[in-house]
C-alpha cells in the first residue's frame, strides 16, 4: 500500500510511471510479509513529500507483481532502484539510511 505521495506501481504501469518518466523515479520493490519493508516505508512516504514535483517515489508489490520485480532481477526484499531516463542509476538492496537515499536523490535531480 502506498501514501498520498507514493505511487503504486504495478506490471500495467510501471512501463509508463517508471521507463518513460521525465523526472528521476525512485522504486521500492517490497512485499507485506516483509517486515524490514515496512520499516521503510516511513522514509520513503517523508522522501516523496520532500522531492515532491523533482522525484517520483513508487513502490512495487513484488508478490503480485512479479513480471516488473523480475525484469530487474529482483531477489532480494527490499530493494530500492533509482531510474533516470528509464534507467537503472543506483540499487539499493535491505534497509538503507535516508541520508542515501537524499545522496542519490540529490545526485539525479
Amino acid at each position: 500500500m502506498a501514501g498520498n505521495n507514493v505511487l503504486t506501481l504495478t506490471d500495467d504501469n510501471f512501463d509508463i510511471d517508471v521507463l518513460q518518466a521525465d523526472i528521476p523515479v525512485l522504486v521500492d520493490f517490497w512485499a507485506e510479509w516483509c517486515m524490514p519493508c515496512r520499516m521503510i516505508a516511513p522514509t520513503l512516504e517523508e522522501l516523496a513529500g520532500e522531492y515532491a514535483g523533482k522525484v517520483k517515489i513508487g513502490r512495487v508489490d513484488t508478490d503480485n507483481n512479479r513480471e516488473a520485480a523480475g525484469r530487474f532481477g529482483i531477489t532480494a526484499i527490499p530493494t530500492i532502484i533509482l531510474f533516470t531516463g528509464g534507467q537503472v542509476a543506483r540499487k539499493f538492496v535491505g534497509l538503507t539510511s535516508k541520508k542515501d537515499f537524499k545522496t542519490a536523490l540529490d545526485e539525479a535531480v
